[in-house]
């Protein structure tokens, strides 16, 4: 069976890389995620990263899929990036494991290098020789306040 990490990082290379067939083989479609950078509600089913992604192939679009904070709203502003987990932690069990860490992404665009991060956990079950993602919850990485500002 294919290792959680390689498995996993394969995984986000899909999500960088707008790979729509990569995430569905990697992913259950009734997916659950909490992305707080995005909606503060459960995010349900794969469509939601499906448009995502199809559109930031577009050739008008600077977005890109996992960027909360995009620099340069305009098509001539698209950044490289590439991802790094810090802190990994694995957790495998009889049919389930269980992912943590800090996701970093570095953005590398004519202003220079920035890097942005924020913590993550994926749930992954077996599927076959491999694993697929079943749930996904990120929170940021810093001091969050306890209430919503007023």
């Amino acid at each position: 069976m294919e290792s959680v990490r390689s498995f996993l990082e394969r995984h986000l290379q899909s999500i960088f890389d707008a790979d729509v067939e990569g995430y569905q083989a990697t992913t259950v479609p009734e997916l659950t995620l909490y992305e707080w950078y995005i909606t503060p509600h459960r995010i349900d089913g794969l469509p939601f990263h499906e448009f995502m992604m199809a559109e930031s192939q577009r050739e008008d679009s600077a977005a890109f899929a996992l960027d909360p904070q995009p620099n340069d709203p305009t098509p001539s502003g698209r950044v490289r990036l590439r991802f790094d987990l810090a802190n990994y932690h694995e957790q495998v069990y009889e049919g389930v494991a269980v992912c943590s860490y800090t996701l970093l992404i570095s953005k590398g665009a004519a202003e220079g290098v920035k890097v942005f991060s924020y913590n993550e956990s994926r749930v992954l079950i077996p599927a076959g020789d491999s694993w697929k993602v079943v749930h996904v919850h990120k929170s940021p990485s810093w001091n969050a306040s306890f209430q919503p500002p007023e």
